[in-house]
């Protein structure tokens, strides 16, 4: 589920181009195996639709989407090197950076695309340096079956730094109250919504209003929304994010589109922040795939 500017450009898109979109560099792919987008502000994937599937797609982007400096609410937001306000490897005298990192804001170069006969691999990475000691870069596969994230971090300094992130995934639904999130029972979480209390999941979860958990596990997940399920793997991550912003969204889109999307986030957090040593390196990654394939 995309805006209607987006999808008449992928629809004007025969192969691979780099487009204009909402004011930001886009790229773009319409290929036999099935439709890609990614914005170059944020190394952000807006859109995948295999071909194997009928559809408008497996990601949800917001039909409002703010104008710069301000980022794009969907599709696949990076979280780096921090999650939340979390901010473990911020830099700063007073911890004052950006909700979830810079990474998400920066302007990121595509370093290569390689071709194959069922789909792509993409390789970015951003254009300046965005911690003294680190250096992330995102690997994109995509074919007619499955779409494939790595978030890799590279120690490059001196001395140990701790960080969290995420891959802050949008999954589009036909209505996420009437949506089940298969593979969380009888996990622990934290209900940021209870003032971090601890929880445990009771039965599979289902969205009844506002949501936002950090749950412990690295379980398979799969979200069934009545058409179709949709399973989740995770790599690199012993914490599973799910939220949604129930009957209050936030101000970039409206109550009823926001109906459409379900937040299922690969990543790490307070639960399980990572210790990065000099020369060490992280990937934390993300599978979306059919449930029935």
């Amino acid at each position: 589920m995309i805006p209607a500017s987006l999808r008449t450009l992928l629809n004007e898109t025969r192969g691979q181009r780099r487009a204009e979109w909402a004011g930001r560099e886009v790229w773009l792919a319409n290929e036999a195996w099935g439709e890609l987008a990614i914005s170059l502000q944020g190394a952000q994937v807006l859109h995948f639709r295999p071909d194997a599937h009928d559809g408008e797609g497996w990601l949800w982007v917001t039909p409002t989407p703010q104008a710069l400096p301000g980022t794009i609410r969907g599709g696949i937001p990076l979280c780096w090197p921090w999650f939340a306000d979390d901010r473990y490897a911020d830099e700063s005298v007073d911890h004052s950076g950006p909700f979830h990192g810079p990474a998400r804001k920066a302007d990121w170069r595509l370093d290569a695309v390689d071709e194959h006969e069922e789909g792509i691999e993409l390789h970015l990475s951003p254009l300046e340096r965005l911690h003294s000691q680190l250096i992330p870069r995102l690997v994109v596969q995509a074919n007619g079956r499955r779409l494939h994230l790595e978030l890799i971090t590279e120690h490059v300094g001196e001395t140990p730094v701790k960080i969290s992130g995420a891959l802050h995934s949008y999954l589009a639904l036909r209505d996420a109250f009437a949506c089940r999130l298969e593979g969380l029972a009888g996990a622990r979480y934290l209900d940021k919504l209870a003032g971090f209390a601890e929880c445990e999941q009771q039965g599979e979860l289902g969205v009844r209003g506002g949501l936002d958990r950090i749950y412990h596990t690295n379980a398979e997940l799969t979200l069934d929304d009545g058409t179709r399920r949709l399973r989740v793997a995770r790599q690199g991550s012993d914490s599973a994010v799910v939220w949604h912003p129930g009957d209050t969204p936030p101000t970039d889109t409206s109550a009823d589109a926001a109906r459409h999307f379900l937040c299922v986030e690969s990543a790490n957090t307070r639960l399980d922040p990572v210790w990065l040593v000099p020369g060490a390196q992280h990937l934390l990654g993300t599978s979306l795939s059919m449930a029935n394939d």
